[in-house]
């Protein structure tokens, strides 16, 4: 797997090309935020309200995740390889308008933040045609060391990696929500 080019002219900075076949661009071209997950919501998703139902959101959001980790590098090949994976640590979902059978829906994807073992990340889920944020998704993935089932540390050139991603993420601004504390608010 190729390292993230530290120096952006250099002869053997290349893009890398992931197993989904998207380019992964050198440092100084990460997408901010990521859009690299698409896809309808599916007649078996919908609920008897007529619309998307909460559990499909979390799988929708998890095939953003999945092209997410690829992007990282992350990859199936590679957990496989290094008896590593990552589970979800926390997550929280807002529901902010309704989609229905048939919509095609896009996903935006931010790195909020990252260390050795964890991964804060954003996901934005958008009605492709109309252009109305319908959810958004916030977690806290940690790498898995599965000859331990703990938490371990990723390789260094990944952690790299990711915290390129996230440096190029940094300048945009902090999404609406992150951190939220859900609870019933009393007025006095």
């Amino acid at each position: 797997m190729a390292k993230a080019c530290a120096d952006s002219n250099s002869a053997s900075c290349q893009p890398w090309i992931g197993p989904t076949n998207f380019v992964i661009m050198n440092e100084m071209n990460i997408p901010a935020p990521l859009e690299l997950h698409a896809e309808p919501v599916l007649p078996e998703w919908i609920d008897y309200n007529g619309h998307m139902n909460v559990a499909f959101y979390v799988l929708a959001f998890d095939h953003a995740t999945d092209e997410m980790l690829d992007y990282l590098r992350l990859t199936h090949d590679h957990k496989t390889k290094a008896n590593s994976t990552t589970f979800v640590a926390d997550m929280n979902i807002t529901y902010r308008r309704e989609v229905h059978e048939g919509d095609p829906l896009r996903f935006t994807t931010r790195i909020l933040d990252c260390d050795e073992k964890r991964i804060h990340f954003w996901h934005e889920m958008y009605h492709a045609v109309e252009g109305f944020l319908a959810a958004t998704n916030e977690l806290l993935s940690v790498h898995i060391d599965l000859s331990k089932r703990r938490v371990g540390p990723m390789p260094p050139e990944i952690f790299e990696w990711i915290s390129s991603v996230r440096d190029a993420h940094a300048a945009l601004p902090e999404p609406k929500g992150v951190g939220r504390i859900l609870g019933i608010r009393r007025r006095e």
